[in-house]
């Protein structure tokens, strides 16, 4: 039974691909999920990781994954990190595809893999103590903004399933933790967000002092983990010190007040 090995979806790109890097840094065995296998190839050579193309909307792949894990060793700690934002509309004018998409990949999808996991972390639990579930979601999921709409919804939901799972998981070794990042610069988190439109994906960034990192996110994740097994952190909030909202951001340089 793997007393260290990681299951991380979403990790072809961005916060998923940090966390794989910085795990396998820390000495853990890592099983890389996502939809493109080029990428994931790629960074199994580079960082020792195992590389599985699975997407995580359709179950049938879900389980493939599952059975593969069952297999080869289990499972100590799932990243669920798998998700997205489409649009930028208001609630009247957003695509219910967006909305669809949005619901499936970021709930839908941690739902699945939670679901199909949960037997070998509860394995993994009874052999060795412990077993870890860590969602990452985002600030989305628990202040709402303008242009929000779907990704809000999705999120709150998310957010909702980890809370749900923490209270159903209580008195087992399993911990439930929630990260929940604010604005992080990633390769395609905007790109997406916005249809491939690089110059708005861009201008979100534009004189934002210092935006968190997927290194930043890849960080956060691994301390928790790696704290000592009775330490649960429920929720950890990421944001950039410019970054006092989900609403309000600060651009320009950071300066003391002066009276």
């Amino acid at each position: 039974m793997a007393s260290k090995r990681a299951v991380v979806t979403g990790a072809s790109t961005g916060i998923g691909e940090a966390t794989v890097a910085l795990l396998r840094e820390h000495g853990w065995e890592v099983v890389a999920v996502a939809r493109r296998a080029d990428r994931l190839r790629a960074l199994a050579d580079r960082t020792g990781a195992e590389a599985f193309a699975a997407d995580i909307t359709q179950q049938s792949e879900v389980d493939a994954l599952r059975d593969h894990l069952a297999a080869t060793g289990g499972v100590q700690a799932l990243v669920n990190n798998a998700g997205g934002a489409r649009g930028l509309d208001s609630v009247e004018k957003s695509s219910i595809d967006d909305w669809r998409w949005m619901y499936e990949v970021n709930v839908l999808g941690t739902k699945r893999m939670i679901a199909a996991l949960l037997p070998l972390l509860r394995e993994n639990a009874d052999a060795v103590g412990h077993a870890d579930i860590l969602n990452v979601t985002s600030i989305a999921g628990h202040a709402v903004y303008v242009g929000g709409s779907g990704y809000n919804a999705a999120k709150f939901a998310q957010h909702a399933l980890t809370e749900v799972l923490r209270l159903e998981l209580n008195g087992e070794p399993i911990r439930v933790i929630e990260v929940a990042p604010g604005m992080v610069q990633t390769q395609e988190f905007s790109l997406s967000r916005f249809n491939g439109d690089r110059d708005r994906a861009d201008a979100v960034y534009a004189d934002v002092p210092e935006p968190l990192t997927a290194d930043d996110i890849a960080y956060t994740i691994v301390d928790a983990l790696e704290r000592p097994r009775h330490i649960d952190l429920d929720l950890v909030v990421v944001k950039p010190v410019a970054q006092a909202a989900s609403h309000r951001m600060h651009h320009g340089e950071l300066r003391v007040a002066r009276d």
